[in-house]
């Protein structure tokens, strides 16, 4: 079997209900030349039952990467799943981010040499991410901002990401005042440009892991093109009991290191000697 043209790697912990929302939105997917590699960053066998329920009515191949729970290693499991990833070219998103049916088309559009794409998610409430079923994924509704006001989202300027208008999207995202950067729910790039920076940093949990990759690849001349009103995805709500503020400090003082040290590569990253 040939290898698939985009590699989607899905960082996952403990959310089978938001995973199984996220993998029927691959399902819808118009661009299908795409594996999934679920990046799994110590679920209980809950989250495995469902994949292996899943996979077999699934329009696309999956691969699930696992490693034991200790604590918020997401970089280590995101590591593994670049190794066993089969395309050249790698997008990375979180289990918890339902893709419109266009989303895989718009990142194949635009993926360029020298190049990582940004996008950015549309953050939906609680009631609503509940709320969405099956059949509203088929019939993107969940993507639809007049289902979603009757469903209690609030108008908010917020609500233009989840435009249609192509010309909207191009004018939206060149007047944007966030910068394209690396985000873990949203973003694309190519595997020699992510092998060469040796992928994530091992050391960093939350806060900023992410964007430290994108980082050290502005380092090395790579650039980014903003698409945060042009691929979309919906990000379903949940706590975040993990974060801790050693964590953020500890990633803080790593990047600072980065951009200070203009660091092209990690040292504790891909390649790095597991005891």
């Amino acid at each position: 079997m040939s290898k698939p043209q985009i590699s989607v790697i899905l960082s996952t912990y403990n959310q089978p209900e938001w995973l199984e929302k996220v993998l029927w939105g691959y399902a819808q997917q118009e661009f299908t030349d795409f594996e999934v590699v679920i990046a799994d960053d110590g679920s209980t066998e809950t989250t495995r039952a469902k994949i292996e329920q899943m996979t077999p009515e699934l329009p696309f191949p999956v691969q699930h990467v696992w490693h034991p729970d200790n604590g918020f290693q997401k970089t280590i499991i995101l590591n593994e799943a670049i190794k066993v990833a089969q395309a050249d070219y790698l997008l990375f998103s979180d289990g918890d981010c339902i893709p419109r049916k266009d989303f895989l088309s718009v990142h194949a559009r635009h993926m360029e040499s020298g190049f990582f794409l940004s996008g950015g998610y549309f953050k939906l409430p609680m009631e609503i991410s509940k709320a969405i079923s099956k059949s509203d994924i088929e019939a993107q509704n969940c993507f639809d901002v007049s289902w979603l006001k009757q469903h209690g989202l609030k108008s908010s300027f917020k609500n233009n990401k989840l435009t249609q208008s192509s010309l909207k999207q191009k004018l939206l995202n060149w007047i944007t005042p966030t910068q394209a950067t690396w985000n873990g729910h949203n973003s694309s790039g190519w595997r020699s440009d992510i092998v060469a920076a040796n992928g994530f940093d091992e050391r960093m949990q939350y806060g900023g892991e992410d964007r430290e990759l994108g980082e050290r690849l502005f380092n090395a001349g790579i650039k980014a093109k903003q698409l945060r009103y042009s691929a979309i995805c919906v990000h379903l709500d949940h706590p975040r009991g993990y974060v801790k503020p050693e964590m953020l400090s500890k990633n803080a003082a790593i990047r600072k290191r980065t951009k200070t040290e203009k660091l092209v590569r990690t040292p504790y990253g891909l390649d790095t000697e597991k005891s």
